[in-house]
């Protein structure tokens, strides 16, 4: 995994929970925690960190990534707001991921291993995404889509549909976008 996550995540957990937590967080996962953007480390680490917020905050590992999900967005305006620009809704912004957000993630961050989304319509009106990613943190998906709609005044309705921590092979979202 790319530094720069690390690096969203230490400062989330310092803008909302102060420097110490971030360094307890570090202690008890066993980590030194010095993460540059560029670097890549292990996707065994930022586990172990979800899973001592885990525990230190009382919630389930996909509560902690969807937290993390919704909490980066701000971070990442404030980093790379020219991949905000060109949008006036969430719906728009999540919805270029594939074709422009990543791609521009791989040229910034080489050998990075970006998930991957198909969108399509559903019968009932609702947005349906098909999620696929090794590392299986679709609750980190979510919490970027709500963070999208936060930071955009939208509001959206999110149900998983089936989820690959529950050993399907695809997540599967339904999305309900009100702008």
């Amino acid at each position: 995994m790319k530094g720069v996550i690390f690096n969203l995540l230490e400062d989330a957990v310092v803008r909302q929970h102060g420097m110490p937590a971030w360094d307890s967080l570090l202690e008890m996962a066993g980590l030194e925690g010095a993460y540059t953007s560029l670097g890549s480390y292990p996707d065994s680490e930022v586990i172990r960190l979800v899973d001592a917020a885990s525990t230190a905050l009382g919630l389930s590992p996909g509560e902690v990534l969807r937290w993390f999900g919704r909490s980066a967005i701000p971070l990442l305006h404030e980093r790379y707001a020219v991949f905000f620009a060109p949008h006036r809704t969430a719906q728009s912004f999540v919805g270029s991921v594939n074709d422009i957000i990543h791609p521009e993630v791989r040229k910034l961050y080489a050998g990075s291993g970006c998930p991957r989304f198909h969108f399509h319509d559903l019968e009932d009106g609702r947005t349906g995404v098909a999620y696929t990613s090794p590392r299986r943190m679709c609750r980190l998906a979510h919490g970027f889509i709500e963070g999208a709609a936060d930071h955009f005044g939208d509001t959206v309705e999110i149900e998983h549909l089936s989820c690959m921590g529950d050993g399907q092979p695809v997540c599967r979202l339904a999305l309900r976008w009100q702008s």
